[in-house]
């Protein structure tokens, strides 16, 4: 247990030691799932993306940062950041999710030098995602849809980061099969949906990934997107069913690309059980960073974090082509 000081109404270890939560498993796949998938993946590689870059909006840590927008699927337009090399050409490039609370700017350094990034908003969410029809507040945005697989966001959310994948790549041509994938919380989650299927991605670090073992989330309180389903799914179980196609853990299965997976031991809002269920299930080699704490300020904080970066360049260093 960590013994970090609180005032939530429930353990945010929710009473699991570190053995404990390298035993959690994943829940069984769903009939149809891998179809589900192959189905949304195929459409959305018909989708021309049409990416347009705005002026330079910033330019440190030996980059220059634009503005972008792109097409989704279901006519979406979405905005977000591209990220180029200052000087020569990009060796590496990386598609960049982002947690639930959206994002303001784009994240720097990345993990390699002479690197290339999109880091797109998805979906429905601020500051450059925010579209017609869909909530843009986490507690809303997470039920967005939720009735059937086919409407619910997060598919949706999916198919933007396949999207902002071929933006990047016609916006720089030499980073074929040369990409790498970065999520947090939310990023995590949906990078894990999104990896089974895309061959574009040779490598990927997901850290406090959510949307693991949904049947074990459900049981759990917490402060993040998941309290909203666990309060819906009370009062609806049929949304069981649904989310079932978005489980985080059972994606992993089919990873076999490199995953280095930064999981917590202590996260109100992620819980990790569900984060450790992900790293768990993963296919391909992988590596676990066990992190103190997600979603939390703590002494170790600044320390962790400069770590886990050393160990994301390393890491990609070692699997990325380029």
């Amino acid at each position: 247990m960590t013994g970090l000081a609180h005032d939530f109404g429930f353990d945010p270890t929710y009473g699991y030691d570190l053995d404990r939560l390298l035993a959690v498993g994943a829940p069984a796949e769903p009939a149809g799932f891998a179809a589900f998938w192959r189905e949304r993946y195929a459409a959305a590689l018909a989708v021309d993306p049409d990416p347009v870059l705005g002026p330079v909006e910033d330019k440190r840590d030996g980059c220059r940062v634009l503005g972008v927008t792109f097409s989704s699927v279901g006519g979406v337009r979405l905005g977000g950041w591209v990220v180029l090399p200052d000087a020569g050409p990009a060796r590496h490039g990386f598609v960049v999710g982002h947690g639930y609370g959206g994002r303001e700017a784009a994240r720097l350094p990345l993990p390699l030098p002479h690197a290339a990034a999109i880091q797109p908003c998805v979906r429905g969410l601020p500051e450059r995602g925010r579209t017609p029809g869909i909530p843009d507040t986490t507690a809303e945005h997470v039920l967005h849809g939720i009735g059937s697989p086919e409407t619910y966001v997060l598919g949706g959310c999916v198919a933007d980061l396949w999207c902002a994948a071929s933006a990047l790549r016609q916006l720089v041509p030499e980073l074929a099969g040369r990409l790498g994938y970065l999520g947090e919380s939310l990023g995590g989650g949906l990078g894990a949906l999104a990896l089974p299927w895309d061959d574009r991605f040779a490598a990927a670090q997901l850290t406090v990934p959510t949307f693991g073992n949904q049947p074990l989330r459900l049981t759990l309180e917490c402060v993040g997107s998941g309290e909203s389903v666990r309060r819906y799914a009370a009062r609806h179980r049929e949304v069981t069913e649904v989310l079932a196609y978005f489980d985080a853990a059972v994606a992993a299965r089919r990873i076999t690309v490199p995953t280095l997976v930064g999981a917590a031991l202590f996260d109100p809002s992620v819980p990790p059980p569900g984060q450790f269920a992900v790293h768990n299930a993963l296919a391909g080699p992988s590596r676990l960073a066990v992190l103190t704490a997600g979603h939390f300020d703590h002494p170790d904080l600044d320390r962790e974090t400069a770590a886990l970066a050393t160990a994301t360049g390393r890491f990609f260093a070692r699997h990325l082509p380029g």
